[in-house]
């Protein structure tokens, strides 16, 4: 049976110092999508590092149209509003997976563009959206974390992929306090990838599953093979490509395929 403590907002704010992200905090039931709601709420510019948490999502998405799935009180279903952030919305994806690995901790590995997994599966996946506003940017940050599903909460066709912080952990996680710490863990590396960006490539290079390893990916509908040699901040991951020559690809065009 999956445990379903629930997401108080007051006490995930508990003790939480952080400059911008997690100074609100709004938890609902249940609804459609967090990104969804924070499109809304990114409306208002004053709702900058809102943070919006659901129980349940009805219509929860991943990249490239996929569904996010995820029972009533399993995991963390987040969204940050963002609004007029400085930084690019490569880096802004980089910047939210290694905050994302941080906060998981245990050996969390990045797998560009936007997952991150626990022993070679999925825990963790980010979704990052730019809704149209007239008056300023906004970007909404979605993190979907599986926290207290068993092997048989996953579909068939995911359970060899897909894990959850209570498998791979024996433990059942505190989603409270995992939520304090992943709002800690973003505020501070937005802070940071402002300051200094290489930092963040850094980061991202000392927990990659893909450096130095071949990557089979998409690009625009177009296959490429090569080895990882890094990743640049504006424009996404760069391959050693097998047919000769270096060549960037960034994430809002680009799928693994295969490594």
């Amino acid at each position: 049976m999956i445990r379903t403590e629930s997401l108080d907002p007051d006490k995930i704010r508990e003790g939480l110092s952080t400059r911008h992200i997690g100074s609100q905090v709004v938890v609902f039931d249940s609804t459609s999508s967090t990104n969804d709601r924070a499109a809304e709420y990114g409306r208002n510019p004053d709702n900058h590092g809102l943070a919006l948490f659901a129980e349940q999502q009805e219509a929860g998405r991943g990249r490239a149209g996929h569904r996010w799935l995820s029972p009533p009180g399993a995991g963390i279903l987040c969204s940050i509003v963002l609004i007029d952030s400085p930084l690019r919305s490569e880096l802004l994806s980089l910047t939210a997976a290694v905050a994302l690995a941080e906060a998981i901790g245990g050996g969390a590995r990045i797998k560009w563009p936007n997952d991150v997994l626990l022993n070679g599966k999925k825990v963790s996946g980010i979704l990052l959206d730019a809704p149209v506003c007239d008056t300023h940017r906004i970007h909404c940050l979605g993190i979907g974390i599986n926290c207290h599903q068993g092997r048989d909460d996953f579909p068939e066709s995911l359970r060899d992929s897909a894990t959850s912080l209570d498998i791979e952990t024996g433990l059942s996680v505190d989603r409270v306090m995992l939520a304090r710490r992943l709002l800690a863990s973003i505020d501070r590396w937005l802070a940071t990838a402002a300051r200094n960006e290489g930092a963040v490539v850094q980061a991202w290079r000392q927990s990659s599953l893909q450096l130095a390893h071949r990557v089979s990916l998409c690009y625009n509908g177009e296959h490429f093979t090569g080895n990882c040699i890094g990743v640049d901040p504006e424009r996404g991951l760069i391959l050693h490509l097998d047919r000769g020559g270096v060549r960037m690809f960034d994430a809002a065009h680009s799928s693994i395929v295969k490594e």
